[in-house]
């Protein structure tokens, strides 16, 4: 038994557990909206877009945080803008804007001196964080967990019936990109920890999963939280004994804990479908 608490006991690895936390919760909120909106490629695309603000910070001195959180929002702005003012769709828009930003990224980064690790921007570094890091995560996690919970009716108004929601008089404009502000900084807070390329299933594979288990919001927010608390506690504990890269590791858990709730949901469906309906 004590051979199998190892890994809470040493300091790196309860730095890893501690942002792997702190980056679960708000991403896993997050993620039931942006699954509800059909929103998947819109974090995918702040994810990405995220590095050439992350560059030029670095180079200009600014915290790297101050840099992501600008460039991922000028991405979900310049989206907006685009399928306001032509013709093209919002997902082609999305497609056209992230892939811009994080080729005009990787252009920068090859382009100007830095010491940044390519790779730990883009698969993140758990095992090199320190608590300043841990407190950065968290701060920012607390910061969307506490705007989604606070406005979550609001939200979800305006996700199901814009229309509805613009009678009654909220702030559809506003609730929008206030959303996409929650998703950037969801990102800058989980840029450590699990990188660009990797943020993206945490912010929609817990509500992914939870979907198939709730019909209502309260219970989706709830088990896409937990399902991602418990994949992240999960990989990061496995990654240990399997000498595997922590971020990876917790992805993989939350595609086994979707693949699982999804065969789940279908034997379901099956045995709904076989059970004879009861007569009037």
């Amino acid at each position: 038994m004590p051979e199998l608490l190892l890994p809470f006991q040493l300091p790196f690895m309860q730095t890893a557990f501690a942002i792997a936390v702190a980056v679960a919760i708000p991403m896993a909120l997050l993620s039931c909206f942006l699954v509800l909106r059909g929103w998947a490629l819109m974090g995918d695309a702040i994810s990405h877009a995220v590095l050439p603000g992350v560059v030029l910070a670095y180079v200009a001195g600014l915290p790297i945080a101050v840099g992501a959180f600008v460039a991922g929002f000028a991405c979900a702005a310049g989206t907006g803008w685009l399928k306001d003012n032509s013709r093209i769709k919002e997902d082609t828009a999305m497609g056209v804007v992230f892939s811009g930003l994080f080729g005009l990224g990787l252009v920068l980064y090859a382009s100007l001196p830095t010491t940044l690790h390519l790779s730990h921007l883009l698969f993140g570094d758990m095992l090199g964080v320190v608590w300043t890091d841990v407190a950065w995560s968290a701060a920012a996690g607390a910061v969307v967990t506490a705007a989604v919970l606070a406005f979550r009716a609001d939200l979800a108004a305006q996700i199901f019936d814009p229309t509805h929601a613009r009678a009654i008089g909220l702030p559809v404009r506003g609730l929008h990109y206030g959303l996409l502000a929650l998703v950037a900084l969801a990102v800058v807070g989980a840029l450590q920890a699990v990188g660009i390329i990797l943020a993206i299933a945490l912010l929609i594979t817990p509500g992914a999963t939870a979907l198939l288990w709730a019909r209502r919001l309260g219970p989706m927010l709830a088990i896409a939280t937990a399902v991602s608390l418990a994949a992240a506690i999960l990989g990061v504990y496995a990654s240990f004994w399997i000498d595997a890269a922590p971020a990876p590791t917790v992805v993989l858990a939350l595609t086994l804990a979707f693949v699982a709730s999804l065969l789940h949901a279908r034997r379901a469906e099956r045995r709904a479908r076989a059970t004879p309906s009861a007569p009037a």
